[in-house]
């Protein structure tokens, strides 16, 4: 699948290994850096006003492996039967899509917003992405299959960018990379593992979400004359 024109841009810094605030542009696309509470990086957009957005559009979330995540794990295997396939590969990242689009879908029908497919004015278009993803055991279908463990899961990143869904002007942006929550101490890994582990991240990102839109709008219309690593407040 081709990588939007957004996604694209931003996953050249994300890929960087750091999505920290302090290497990060101040001014992006016309968005100012604010200090932000849990995320990496969160940009607004000066004098943007959230109240009026009830309903949100999600677009489809784009998933990505990091850079050499599959032959890395190849790597690390011996035999073609241990080898984690393009199949395999696909299955897992199509696992991720569609398991954050619920969560998300979930969360915010939660927090009182309608989930909509076309735009309006009172309609926030919300892109997402996940990306840098990396499985740390990948679980594969082999004969004589034998146990892996591992403490974490692994890892990804988050991008996600807000526009008016009638104009398409841009109004947020936040990046945040995060691992999963692994349990106590070692653990078996496997597809069910995995797939939970990482439905946990999806979560908590979800709800600091929903979270961060509402302290939008408390203090919206954002002030005109922010300036960077300004608390909105």
């Amino acid at each position: 699948m081709r990588r939007s024109k957004w996604l694209s841009a931003l996953v050249l810094i994300a890929t960087a290994g750091s999505v920290a605030a302090d290497d990060l542009p101040e001014n992006w696309d016309g968005l100012v850096q604010v200090k932000p509470k849990k995320m990496d990086a969160a940009y607004v957009m000066p004098g943007a006003d959230f109240r009026p957005y009830m309903k949100v559009q999600l677009d489809k979330t784009e998933v990505a492996f990091r850079k050499d995540w599959l032959k890395s794990m190849n790597d690390t295997r011996s035999g073609l039967s241990h080898r984690v396939s393009d199949e395999d590969a696909a299955k897992i990242l199509e696992a991720a899509q569609s398991n954050f689009t619920d969560i998300f879908v979930e969360a915010f029908t939660k927090a009182g917003y309608t989930v909509v497919t076309a735009p309006a004015s009172d309609v926030l278009r919300i892109s997402t992405a996940v990306v840098n993803l990396y499985v740390n055991a990948p679980d594969v279908m082999e004969a004589g299959r034998s146990r892996t463990y591992t403490t974490e899961a692994g890892e990804a990143t988050l991008i996600i960018e807000v526009r008016d869904s009638m104009t398409n002007a841009l109004m947020g942006r936040v990046l945040d990379r995060r691992e999963t929550s692994g349990g106590a101490g070692v653990q078996v890994a496997n597809s069910v593992t995995n797939l939970s582990d990482f439905r946990l991240l999806f979560k908590q990102w979800a709800s600091i979400t929903t979270k961060g839109l509402e302290e939008l709008k408390e203090h919206s219309p954002v002030p005109v004359d922010l300036k960077p690593k300004q608390k909105l407040d």
